[in-house]
């Protein structure tokens, strides 16, 4: 679930919906998480953020995709193959040239 701070999150939440959202936006705003840490708190750091975000796709219904311009990063793109594989319906910001 790739989120911009810049693109409003709420258009599922004025659709009636519970929003579970991010803690942080890795490649967007939240460099100084990342700057100080070393290689291996890194690498563990992201796995726990990736068993985190499987565990939200669980107790959701569905899953909401910020894929503005087209972006999708290579956890995100993990994150949509989990929600189909797990029976969850995907939605997107932005339509998709090609099926996921």
């Amino acid at each position: 679930m790739s989120i911009s701070p810049v693109v409003p999150v709420s258009y599922p939440t004025l659709e009636g919906n519970i929003v579970i959202s991010v803690g942080l936006f890795g490649h967007a705003g939240d460099a100084e998480v990342w700057e100080n840490m070393d290689e291996g708190t890194l690498t563990k750091t992201k796995e726990m953020l990736d068993d985190m975000h499987k565990r939200k796709i669980d107790m959701a219904d569905e899953i909401f995709v910020i894929n503005v311009g087209g972006y999708m990063g290579s956890s995100t793109r993990s994150e949509i193959e989990y929600a189909k594989a797990t029976g969850k319906a995907v939605r997107y910001l932005e339509s998709q040239d090609t099926e996921e």
